[in-house]
């Protein structure tokens, strides 16, 4: 494929953010939410590939995945590395609507690690490729003719990012698969939240939810996400497969049954993370079959998704649980309204910090300490194929401790969330 081709395509298309350009359509948070405690992390990793070359000597970083909070104070101990470290950083987002967290809070807290690292606007770029795939792979492609040392990339999906992990392979360029994993080429990472923990959080939550609302003799329908075009979204359900059904799979079987005394009356998966599809899903499952009586979603989109169906049949709150992920302000909309049992936060000034810790490594040629990388990340087409991976500790919220989490962080407004359901609604669950 001719690159000067994609070069052109990519300058046609992106929009160039780096720090202290201005050009940020939402502007880096100028106050660090609250940090957030974490739990142990996972077992490390022995294994990681060798950066490409030998670089300067810098003074020795002692960082782990629990260093990052939200004073960004660790990023410090990083400009030393950076010093030692030559050419650019080019970060490419996948769009600006599948979920509002790209804008909002990846692209600013993405900069503010940079900065923090002793970054100039000339070392790093971040990039959105607006939703199109073409898009994407053009503006890596262009980074790479561009001679960026590293790429730092969320894939749209698994095809592009393995198109893209093998055109920085040709090219020696190590690439961090940020959020999505993807497998292919040499030299690439993964930076994440753990995966199967997101979903243990879910079936957890959601065993709970069916105790604490009084379900009798629950009847389960599950909608997971979209693991045609996301590995992510299998080890989602892998979690919460594993916890509600004793079955560490993507897909379970109708008519499992469980200890609790519930049955699986179906699991199906709404292709691409369509929340439509989705909805569609649940309503014709819904329709066979009235005795469904709660639910499992992989995120809350896809909740949101189902509560719509259900409250078209007229079912009221408190009634059916749905569970999520990703604590959207529609999300804890649903939470403290009674429609959904809660959500899985994961703190995205963690990820950003992280990120950009291993991807400073990286630039100065160095091979990232297995301190940092704790973990693996496993293709589920490929068990043979695994990645080195920094996971970070996701969070269940719920009415009891959203205050002290989405809120205290600012991931969420308290007036916009205040307004949609009421301040009475807020002050019952502690929120002022």
């Amino acid at each position: 494929m001719d690159i000067r081709k994609f070069a052109a395509a990519a300058g046609a298309v992106m929009v160039l953010t780096a720090a202290c350009s201005g050009a940020s359509a939402t502007p880096s948070p100028t106050t660090a939410p609250t940090p957030v405690p974490s739990s142990a992390a996972p077992a490390a990793s022995s294994a990681a590939p060798a950066a490409s070359s030998a670089a300067p000597s810098a003074a020795a970083v002692n960082l782990t995945p629990a260093s990052f909070d939200a004073s960004f104070s660790a990023m410090a101990q990083l400009k030393g590395l950076h010093d030692a470290g030559s050419g650019s950083v080019a970060v490419i987002l996948p769009d600006t609507t599948s979920s509002a967290r790209y804008t909002a809070y990846d692209q600013p807290y993405l900069t503010q690690a940079f900065q923090a690292a002793g970054y100039s606007s000339s070392d790093f770029s971040i990039q959105n490729a607006a939703g199109t795939t073409t898009t994407e792979l053009a503006l890596a492609q262009a980074a790479i003719t561009a001679g960026a040392k590293v790429l730092l990339v969320d894939p749209i999906d698994s095809t592009t990012g393995n198109q893209i992990q093998a055109a920085a392979a040709a090219a020696g360029i190590p690439m961090i698969s940020y959020d999505r994993a993807t497998f292919q080429g040499t030299s690439t990472y993964y930076v994440s939240f753990d995966n199967v923990q997101v979903g243990k959080l879910i079936g957890q939550g959601f065993m709970q939810c069916v105790t604490d609302w009084g379900v009798k003799n629950p009847k389960v329908f599950t909608v997971d996400g979209g693991q045609d075009t996301d590995p992510n979204a299998i080890d989602f359900a892998k979690g919460y497969n594993s916890v509600v059904w004793g079955q560490s799979v993507a897909q379970v079987k109708a008519g499992a049954t469980n200890s609790a005394g519930m049955t699986l009356v179906g699991e199906q998966l709404a292709p691409g993370w369509d929340n439509a599809k989705g909805g569609a899903i649940f309503q014709q499952a819904f329709t066979a079959h009235k005795d469904i009586n709660a639910t499992i979603e992989a995120n809350d989109g896809l909740a949101g998704a189902v509560i719509t169906v259900l409250k078209a049949a007229g079912v009221p709150a408190k009634k059916i649980p749905t569970t999520g992920q990703d604590a959207t302000l529609q999300g804890m909309e649903y939470v403290l309204q009674g429609w959904q049992c809660g959500s899985v936060y994961k703190p995205i000034y963690l990820e950003a910090q992280a990120a950009v810790a291993l991807a400073t490594y990286l630039r100065a040629g160095q091979t990232p300490p297995s301190s940092l990388l704790n973990g693996t990340t496993t293709d589920p087409k490929n068990p043979a194929t695994t990645e080195p991976a920094l996971l970070l500790t996701p969070m269940w919220v719920n009415a009891a401790n959203m205050e002290s989490t989405v809120i205290k962080d600012k991931f969420v407004s308290v007036s916009d969330l205040c307004t949609a359901v009421g301040q009475s609604v807020c002050t019952a669950a502690g929120i002022q």
